[in-house]
């Protein structure tokens, strides 16, 4: 497995998982599907701001990627960042989210950031695990503030500062 900047050629594949992701899952509180088009500006729009989208790559293709962006716009939060990380639902339990994450926090750390946060729908405890496994604390919880699939969703956030192993 190869852990690199996504390249244009990758969006198409991204644009798979991401969709697939918003229409099985709450790990994005949105239903509505993205195109090539939107990813595309998606993706331009971090990279002109030094921020990365990181590819996991195998010879079959795009495993997952990961990102992130500011955690809220004021300067007070310039050090802290929001991530979101994506697995191809086959590659899921071969270390492909772990190896980005790792990376992601490599990236962070390198430009100066201080704290990752994830925000986690509260019943997908996969993902509240694997962030705890990362080194991410609880940090909150916002009760029936998201909207899918026919129900009201907890929102979890989780802090990891970047000056920790993990």
């Amino acid at each position: 497995m190869d852990i690199r900047p996504l390249r244009d050629s990758d969006l198409a594949e991204l644009v798979t998982i991401y969709n697939r992701v918003l229409t099985e899952s709450t790990a994005v509180f949105s239903e509505i599907p993205v195109d090539l088009d939107e990813r595309r500006a998606w993706w331009q729009a971090k990279t002109a701001r030094q921020y990365p989208v990181l590819a996991a790559t195998d010879q079959s293709g795009l495993l997952g990627f990961a990102s992130f962006d500011d955690f809220r716009s004021w300067p007070g939060y310039r050090f802290t960042v929001e991530h979101t990380v994506h697995v191809r639902p086959e590659s899921r339990g071969r270390r492909v989210g772990t190896q980005l994450m790792q990376a992601l926090f490599r990236y962070a750390q390198q430009s100066g950031k201080h704290v990752m946060v994830a925000g986690i729908d509260g019943a997908n405890l996969g993902s509240l695990l694997f962030h705890e496994r990362l080194g991410f604390q609880r940090a909150g919880e916002l009760p029936e503030v998201g909207y899918k699939f026919g129900r009201f969703l907890n929102l979890v956030f989780l802090c990891r500062r970047l000056d920790q192993t993990a």
